[in-house]
């Protein structure tokens, strides 16, 4: 018998690395997915306050922001902000409560440009609930992941 098979070690993968590695990507997963219907949800939203007649022109400039655009912004600050969970998950010791603090923080900052952009009050009214729209889809998606993920 050969005793270089008799040891009892069986080789595998480390658990702690497949682990850690495991629920970064599925909070990266939910991440995604939460993102994807975040847009969507802001896209739907600023397409129906389009077809009742909120222009979308920012003065400064003169242009109006295009459905494509609300798009583009959400998906770039939700990946922004799974950025931001992965980081917590990996670094904090209590990564969904400090999501949630650093998340509703940024969102509160979101709201400042539109109501300084010198838009019409129906455009602003409609661009800040347009910053809670995907607030409300990633914030409480992203925390539960991060509480389930955490232990």
């Amino acid at each position: 018998m050969n005793s270089m098979n008799d040891t009892g070690i069986v080789a595998g993968p480390a658990s702690g690395l497949t682990g850690h590695t495991h629920r970064l990507r599925g909070l990266a997963g939910t991440g995604f997915i939460a993102a994807i219907a975040a847009m969507v949800a802001t896209t739907l939203a600023a397409a129906l306050a389009q077809a009742v007649g909120v222009d979308f022109e920012v003065p400064d400039g003169g242009e109006t922001i295009p459905l494509s655009g609300f798009a583009v912004v959400t998906g770039f600050f939700s990946v922004v902000g799974i950025v931001i969970a992965v980081a917590l998950l990996r670094w904090s010791a209590r990564p969904a409560g400090r999501f949630v603090w650093t998340s509703v923080s940024l969102t509160a900052i979101s709201l400042v440009p539109p109501l300084l952009s010198g838009a019409n009050t129906a455009t602003t009214t409609v661009l800040v609930g347009l910053h809670l729209v995907p607030a409300t889809v990633m914030i409480p998606t992203m925390a539960w992941s991060l509480r389930t993920r955490a232990d």
